[in-house]
């Protein structure tokens, strides 16, 4: 996955979408000010300060969710 796709995606217009990994595991991204994307990392909070540390090379796909009320 190309992270420029992953930077447009909180840039314009943010929608809520999930990041499909390669281990099949699905992180979703709720929040522009939830992620900080560093040259080949991911790092995702969730609405409980979880956080999740990704790999670039392993995220395949990104996944609408739909918009939080």
């Amino acid at each position: 996955m190309n992270i420029e796709r992953i930077k447009e995606r909180l840039a314009n217009g943010f929608r809520p979408f999930q990041l499909h990994l390669s281990n099949d595991r699905r992180v979703p991204v709720l929040q522009p000010d939830y992620v900080a994307i560093g040259k080949g990392t991911i790092v995702v909070m969730d609405d409980r300060d979880s956080v999740s540390i990704i790999d670039a090379l392993h995220i395949v796909s990104l996944d609408d969710l739909p918009a939080s009320k």
